[in-house]
């Protein structure tokens, strides 16, 4: 086991067992190795064990009980991510709802200009995934989409030519991992004469740029989502209710 900083060797270790339960060394209804195992095998303190244990029920893929050990579980489904003041309910639905036609699939490096717009770092490979969503296949796209996958996770490229649902979800289950945050920012740009061309609109006109970023338990960037609508073909909606305290 490679040597890493203190407060990180739990992360390590968390990897290391979500891949083995991911891949079926331990299936679901199977035990883990006691944390005395866990400890002589990766050489590291049972507080650190604890830790990555911590981080695999965070991820919804073990329960723990008191002398009963760890145990593998089925993961719950879930669909919905809370805010502050909203709940966001809409990924699945939209992604689901208007179909994703890939243009391109292919490792990038992250140049200046991706690592703005993207806010990833530069020199770094990432999965880009591009193509546009079509409500239906008459009428003009409703937006271009740029999909971008961390490296550890871009094997989901192979699936994608069959899949039409959100990407984030294959990520979860091939991996083992969970999202737990979704971070929105939604910006007015202008489109240029290639985007004009794919969504059939007037080269300077308005558009909308909605860019989520998708953060495991773990803390790392998983997925960047982009997608430029049309200004005349994008609605956002929000409710915002008064919490008393």
């Amino acid at each position: 086991m490679t040597v890493t900083p203190a407060e990180h060797r739990y992360l390590q270790v968390a990897r290391t067992l979500r891949k083995e339960i991911v891949d079926g060394v331990y299936p679901v209804g199977s035990q883990l190795p006691t944390e005395h195992e866990l400890c002589e095998r990766f050489e590291v303190s049972r507080y650190t064990i604890r830790e990555a244990l911590r981080r695999l029920r965070d991820d919804n893929l073990v329960s723990s009980r008191p002398r009963a050990g760890t145990l593998v579980v089925p993961r719950a489904a879930t669909n919905s991510y809370a805010q502050d003041v909203m709940s966001i309910n809409d990924l699945l639905a939209f992604a689901t709802g208007a179909q994703f036609t890939i243009e391109s699939n292919a490792m990038v490096t992250i140049d200046d200009e991706l690592a703005e717009r993207t806010g990833l770092p530069v020199g770094q490979q990432w999965l880009a995934v591009r193509g546009y969503r079509q409500a239906d296949g008459d009428a003009p796209p409703v937006c271009r989409t740029e999909y971008y996958i961390n490296r550890s996770f871009a094997a989901v490229g192979r699936l994608l030519q069959r899949h039409t649902g959100p990407i984030f979800p294959l990520i979860e289950d091939l991996f083992g991992v969970s999202i737990v945050e979704v971070h929105q920012e939604i910006t007015a740009v202008l489109v240029d004469a290639e985007l004009a061309e794919l969504l059939k609109v007037e080269p300077g006109s308005a558009a909308l740029q909605m860019q989520r970023t998708y953060t495991t338990s773990d803390g790392e960037v998983a997925q960047v989502t982009i997608n430029t609508h049309p200004s005349d073909r994008f609605r956002h909606a929000m409710t915002m209710r008064r919490v008393k305290g």
